[in-house]
């Protein structure tokens, strides 16, 4: 062999190993872990705009986290089962992410499941009324529901600890991608009254309903990870429902019964990654029902079952292969917050400094939330909208943190490019409910569409965060779905057993 022989087998050596390295390097990398955010006995539960304290344990909290990579570049995914999750914690976590992995935080998408069965993250959290005056301290801080600051520690350090274990776990992976539907677990609760006015939960029977005032998405999406020996190792999981089933004590809510359905299948080292879609307006309460509804520990197991057993069909259906590219955008809005009037603001003054046990609580109610809302426009009356497009191949995670209206996760995935659109409520932050224009006009009406220190945007912030979400994913390639290899050509062997015909006698 001459050396010009030599060389060329070389190089052509190298540039194979190159190659290989490459593609190796290219491959697709994904991990799971979870962390215990149980609260404890007594400590707050969420969920109203007053104090209710948690009395027995029905099952544990979680943060669970997916970490995705393509050789290039890596999104964690996380979901929580909190009712949601404040800007502190979040920027908070992100940077520690960023310093112990090397994760960007734009590319870490925080999903609140919305259980209202977890722990003390809000209404308030402490210090956030300090500014205000002695009685709008004493509304926020002992007549509202507040977060426990050890307890916000704990979540911030849960979801550092999850992602950072996540991303440690990554290995060689096989992707698969699905949809399905969950039919018959899931309804709007807000009607159009014969007054012409919009009531939420207007309660089964009222003649006084004529139709729901919005849809609902009862689309399963599901992203399944297999290791190289062909085992599940975790999966995401997106489904438009409040987290209100509530099946008596602290609870991960329907997650719980999503997360044993698939581990009954698959096995209990699966790692389940809820993020809740657009269900600002959505519950599993089917207020037409001409029957007495399931309640508690019923309604949670028919809900979480369903989803989960949805999410079987569509995880032993889908085709492995690499979900790629992943990638992230994010942008932050500046929406200004609905100003209430000044005569109103004294009317509510008057309310809550009268004894609260002389006045309907309903009115009581709306009217210390608006006074806080008043002392918190002074700060802030600009608020800062966190919308995230996070990209896993075809798939595209469009989070905002609302309590996003149903119709406008429709619309986004409608107007999408990508062939799987999951849009993804309560993520990264909370601004309270965002409903649609129509919900905030002449027709509308529900208590979503009241002004509180919680839910306060104008009425075009719903439209304003879709078009953004949709302004980021098509700043993203959309990746293509992994397909089953061909079938073998015909040739021309047929057979034998098949190729007879019929006997009579």
């Amino acid at each position: 062999m001459n050396d010009v022989s030599r060389q060329l087998r070389l190089l052509l050596a190298v540039g194979l190993a190159f190659v290989l390295f490459s593609i190796e390097s290219n491959g697709m990398e994904v991990g799971f872990a979870e962390r215990d955010i149980t609260p404890k006995i007594g400590m707050e539960r969420p969920g109203g705009y007053g104090k209710v304290f948690h009395q027995k344990l029905h099952d544990a909290c979680k943060v669970r986290a997916a970490v995705f990579g393509d050789g290039t570049s890596r999104v964690a995914l996380v979901g929580l089962d909190t009712l949601f999750i404040r800007s502190p914690v979040v920027q908070a976590a992100r940077r520690k992410i960023a310093e112990r992995c090397g994760i960007p935080g734009e590319s870490v998408m925080l999903g609140a499941s919305h259980s209202h069965s977890a722990g003390p993250v809000g209404m308030i959290l402490p210090g956030e009324y300090d500014h205000a005056s002695s009685l709008v301290q004493e509304l926020a801080y002992q007549k509202s529901s507040m977060a426990d600051a050890v307890f916000l520690t704990q979540v911030e350090e849960a979801i550092v600890d999850a992602v950072c274990e996540a991303d440690q776990n990554r290995q060689v992976t096989q992707c698969g991608i699905g949809r399905g539907l969950a039919e018959g677990i899931v309804f709007n609760r807000r009607f159009l009254m014969r007054s012409g006015l919009t009531q939420t939960h207007p309660r089964q029977g009222n003649p006084e309903m004529v139709s729901p005032a919005g849809p609902i998405d009862p689309e399963v999406g599901v992203i399944g990870a297999w290791d190289t020996s062909g085992k599940l190792t975790g999966c995401v999981v997106n489904f438009a429902c409040h987290c209100t089933t509530s099946p008596g004590g602290i609870s991960a809510d329907y997650v719980y019964y999503i997360e044993q359905a698939i581990r009954g299948m698959f096995g209990e080292h699966v790692v389940v990654v809820f993020l809740n879609g657009a269900s600002g307006d959505v519950t599993q309460q089917d207020n037409l029902s001409p029957y007495k509804l399931p309640a508690g520990e019923q309604s949670s197991r028919l809900v979480g079952g369903t989803i989960g057993a949805e999410a079987i069909k569509i995880l032993v259906r889908m085709e492995p292969g690499e979900l790629t590219p992943v990638a992230s955008k994010q942008k932050i809005l500046k929406i200004a917050r609905r100003v209430p009037r000044a005569e109103r603001v004294e009317e509510c003054l008057e309310i809550v400094r009268a004894d609260a046990s002389s006045v309907e609580a309903t009115q009581w109610t709306f009217a210390k939330e608006l006074v806080l809302l008043d002392a918190r426009i002074k700060r802030e009356p600009i608020a800062d909208v966190e919308v995230q497009a996070i990209q896993i191949g075809p798939a595209v995670f469009l989070a905002n943190p609302a309590e996003y209206f149903c119709q406008f996760g429709l619309d986004m995935k409608a107007r999408s490019a990508f062939q799987y659109t999951f849009p993804v409520s309560l993520a990264n932050d909370c601004i309270g409910y965002v409903p649609t224009a129509e919900a905030l006009g002449p027709h509308g009406g529900g208590y979503e569409t009241r002004l509180t220190s919680y839910s306060n945007l104008i009425p075009e912030a719903g439209q304003q965060i879709a078009d953004t979400c949709i302004e980021l994913s098509r700043q993203l390639r959309p990746g293509i779905s992994p397909v089953p290899p061909p079938a073998l050509e015909y040739a021309g062997q047929q057979w034998t057993y098949g190729n007879v015909p019929p006997e009579l006698d």
